[in-house]
């Protein structure tokens, strides 16, 4: 572990401030409780919540006091009671709508300092664990924790909420078993997953799909409908498609709303869009199912519940051995960490050539490439 660079970092922790960034995921609340509860009991530190992610460090009046009292009864709470946004870069921050993007990075350090934080822990995913590295470059210690559903962030075998999030889409497979069984229709369910089909592989697999389609292996619709009209000819009288909402045709591309790009992109209707392909081309019915920001919400997994209670300590307890610029990681059944550089920049894809792949095919379910 790196340990502080006392002329860069100067002075005890006291304070520290704690946010969570980006998208929402189940299980946010139980870290942001494991940090308050851990950080006044092992140090006698105080805890500021920063609200609405960065916007909490601009706009200071958004952060206040957490008390281990004011996180009681949170651990199996979804969703994050500091609220969260995926738009508040204060190195590029739109002030008002239609404004030019303003580095307000100056004012974060300001706050920091009226606020009394001497540390940041940080909880996100790449974007926002990437922007705590450019606070760090400015003098700010900070430890992040990973956080993201889709399972796709490099650096630690597991994030917190992915767990939840397969849960939810196992689930919904189940329930879309029966009925499509009742009718004899070839059911389709979108999941989230943009670049990364972690979410549908392991969903797919743990729910019985009869064809999985993930962004790292392109598919070709006339491969959808071989794989379902080879099931009737078994005897098979339903089929289940399990789809990430990034997969790909190797024809079209994947599906995006307007023409944003990178990492800012929205992903919709590859599962409306190839209902309507297969409607065309099968004789049996087709209905679709998109479960969208269900995934995000309701009560996170006893694992989740675990990891992220682990991942909260396991961050107090960096800062409090005078390691920053580390994330906190799963690897194995051990929670340890890593260099922030070292987790960013570089997502974390489904390999084609995979074990979870290969599992896949050996059960029979089609990629469909």
């Amino acid at each position: 572990m790196s340990s502080i660079d006392t002329d860069r970092f100067p002075g005890k922790i006291r304070r520290i401030g704690v946010l969570t960034g980006g998208g929402d995921c189940p299980g946010l609340n139980a870290v942001v409780r494991a940090v308050v509860k851990s950080a006044n009991n092992l140090y006698g530190w105080e805890v500021v919540g920063i609200e609405d992610g960065f916007d909490g460090l601009i706009f200071p009046e958004r952060s206040h006091l957490l008390t281990p009292a004011e996180v009681r009864g949170i651990l199996p709470r979804g969703g994050t009671i500091l609220g969260t946004t995926n738009r508040g870069n204060p190195f590029s921050y739109v002030m008002r709508p239609g404004s030019d993007p303003v580095d307000v990075s100056d004012r974060v350090l300001t706050n920091l300092r009226e606020l009394g934080i001497d540390a940041l822990v940080v909880i996100g995913g790449d974007g926002t664990l990437a922007i705590a590295q450019d606070l760090m470059k400015l003098g700010v210690r900070v430890v992040g924790i990973p956080k993201t559903i889709d399972n796709d962030l490099s650096g630690t075998d597991v994030t917190f909420g992915f767990d939840t999030a397969v849960a939810t889409a196992t689930d919904a497979i189940d329930r879309l078993h029966t009925t499509a069984e009742s009718h004899h229709r070839t059911m389709i369910l979108e999941v989230m997953g943009r670049n990364a089909g972690w979410i549908a592989i392991e969903s797919g697999i743990a729910g019985g799909a009869d064809v999985i389609l993930i962004p790292e292996i392109p598919f070709r619709v006339d491969r959808i409908v071989d794989a379902i009209v080879a099931r009737q000819h078994s005897g098979s009288k339903f089929s289940i498609i399990v789809v990430a909402e990034g997969a790909a045709s190797a024809d079209g591309g994947q599906m995006r709303v307007g023409e944003t790009t990178g990492a800012g992109a929205r992903f919709a209707g590859m599962g409306n869009w190839l209902g309507e392909q297969l409607g065309k081309r099968l004789e049996q019915e087709v209905r679709v199912t998109v479960l969208g920001h269900l995934q995000r919400g309701g009560s996170p997994s006893p694992f989740d519940r675990v990891l992220a209670t682990r991942f909260g300590v396991a961050a107090v307890r960096l800062l409090g051995d005078g390691a920053i610029g580390r994330m906190v990681a799963y690897h194995g059944s051990t929670v340890d960490s890593v260099p922030l550089a070292d987790a960013l920049g570089m997502l974390k894809t489904v390999p084609p050539d995979g074990e979870h792949i290969r599992t896949a095919r050996a059960l029979g379910i089609w990629f469909c490439d």
